[in-house]
């Protein structure tokens, strides 16, 4: 097995074109702080869970559409990212993700019903899914080759550290303020971002009169939302049966959603396969080793988007954490990630993608086995501490994962090998939170009323589920890269 960097990489550049413009500096900051500031307050709400099933009066399995909505959202807006880089200017695609960005910061600061934050948390969700593939495509388009991996892990710095530091600032702020304020305080972010995207944007590349078949996009929203659903239908339906209670509904709505998210899925491969401009070019994956880089970006999310979620509700329900400790068991790792995202790219740049990515992934999966083991014996620091072995070791791999898939394919179909990618990821990050929080509910179901020392129990027993399930999708990512690259070395052999 190869570890050696692709041609394009190694050539000998002209250090003039190799340097980093600064207004392309400017641009990534700009699109990557809305990206940020988006993904951020997406996971800020699982610290909250607690307190707003609480406000609301909503079960676990009802609040977690807080979570799951917008990364539902997210994965349904990104396939059009492709579209709306060959169509529109990427200055007007920016200034389209803050308004919507906003917007739905208002609505979440005055929304006093369940169903307003619903609404809010799907306009945040396509803000969101326009600016994250905006970044990267930007980020591809316009990097030197020879730091593309460094620049593509201040990228994945945006998507791996802000789920992570979440979970921290929602319970530093909600100790003092009120939980909204958390979205008052994005405002003027999103507006200083505003401005220096305004300055720095620049257009690299013509658009081009790109049609969006509405068939097609339509196919894959109702496959996204249809598998989505099923998952939390079959989990809703799944606890009430544990906890004896009527399941008939919950399960028939799940049995549909899957079907016609399957059924859905396969017309959205039969489009795009006999159209002429399709919403994205799914050629690529017909490259195993495209493939087998997918499945591992699209399961990996599972875990890293979910131990937000897990790590501080097991904290609060089970050890009986504040909201504040809660979420400050995740900031080690978070602060180890900022570091080790871009840390992963020069790696890349250096080493090629082999042991960049296997040997990091292969020791994070230690982070879940350790909970595992420990499950019903946890403290907060020991949560912190082997969530700390997991995030340094993820960071320092997940950023080479996309970059070392994109180099096996034309420059010309990077941008729908991003939107395809990131799609993968918002996907895999909201069946994460719908499956872990489905195990805990199903855990936790007849066993008492929130506080009570059966409820802290099951919700321990349910944890250490998670984990167990943790430690096979890490295990199964791992396998598909190791497979990927076997066969790329093979190639070249």
């Amino acid at each position: 097995m190869s570890s050696q960097p692709d041609p394009s990489r190694t050539a000998t550049p002209n250090p003039a074109d190799e340097r980093i413009p600064a207004k392309l500096i400017g641009a990534i900051v700009a699109v990557g702080s809305l990206a940020f500031i988006g993904i951020l307050t997406e996971t800020v709400m699982t610290v909250l869970f607690p307190q707003l099933m609480r406000e609301f009066h909503v079960d676990t399995a009802t609040v977690q559409w807080i979570t799951t909505i917008y990364l539902l959202t997210v994965a349904a807006t990104m396939p059009i990212s492709s579209f709306l880089k060959r169509r529109f200017r990427l200055k007007s695609i920016f200034l389209a993700a803050v308004a919507l960005a906003l917007v739905g910061s208002v609505i979440m600061i005055f929304a006093h019903a369940f169903p307003m934050l619903i609404v809010a948390r799907i306009i945040q969700g396509v803000g969101s899914g326009v600016a994250t593939p905006l970044m990267m495509n930007i980020i591809l388009e316009q990097s030197p080759r020879s730091k593309i991996g460094r620049l593509m892990g201040v990228g994945s710095l945006v998507i791996t550290v802000a789920p992570a530091i979440g979970p921290t600032v929602g319970g530093a702020v909600t100790t003092v303020l009120p939980w909204r304020a958390i979205f008052v305080i994005a405002i003027p972010l999103m507006l200083v971002a505003t401005v220096v995207g305004v300055l720095c944007i620049e257009q690299k590349s013509s658009t081009e009169a790109a049609y969006l078949d509405p068939l097609q996009l339509g196919t894959i929203i109702v496959a996204l939302v249809g598998m989505v659903l099923g998952l939390n239908q079959a989990g809703v339906a799944v606890s009430a049966a544990v906890a004896g209670e009527p399941v008939g509904s919950s399960a028939v709505v799940a049995a549909v959603s899957v079907v016609a998210g399957l059924a859905a899925l396969g017309a959205f491969c039969w489009l795009t396969k006999r159209a002429f401009s399709p919403l994205l070019r799914l050629g690529i994956l017909r490259d195993p080793v495209v493939l087998l880089h997918l499945v591992a970006y699209l399961i990996m999310p599972i875990v890293s988007i979910g131990f937000g979620y897990v790590i501080t509700n097991v904290a609060q329900l089970a050890l009986g954490t504040n909201a504040f400790l809660a979420g400050s068991l995740v900031l080690p790792g978070a602060l180890i990630g900022a570091v080790c995202a871009p840390l992963g790219g020069w790696l890349y740049d250096r080493f090629g993608a082999v042991r960049p990515v296997l040997v990091p992934f292969g020791i994070a999966i230690l982070g879940p086995v350790l909970l595992f083991v420990f499950a019903m014996d946890l403290t907060p620091a020991m949560l912190a501490g082997f969530y700390f072995i997991f995030s340094f070791c993820f960071a320092l791999g997940n950023s080479n994962v996309m970059t070392s898939a994109l180099s096996s394919i034309p420059h010309e179909f990077a941008p729908d090998g991003n939107a395809i990618f990131n799609t993968a990821l918002q996907f895999g990050g909201a069946a994460g939170t719908a499956l872990f929080s489905t195990i805990l509910a199903v855990a936790q179901a007849g066993h008492g009323s929130e506080g009570s020392p059966e409820f802290m129990h099951a919700t321990a027993v349910g944890g250490s589920w998670v984990f167990a399930t943790m430690i096979v999708i890490c295990v199964a990512g791992w396998i598909s890269l190791a497979a990927a690259f076997r066969i790329r070395a093979s190639r070249r052999g």
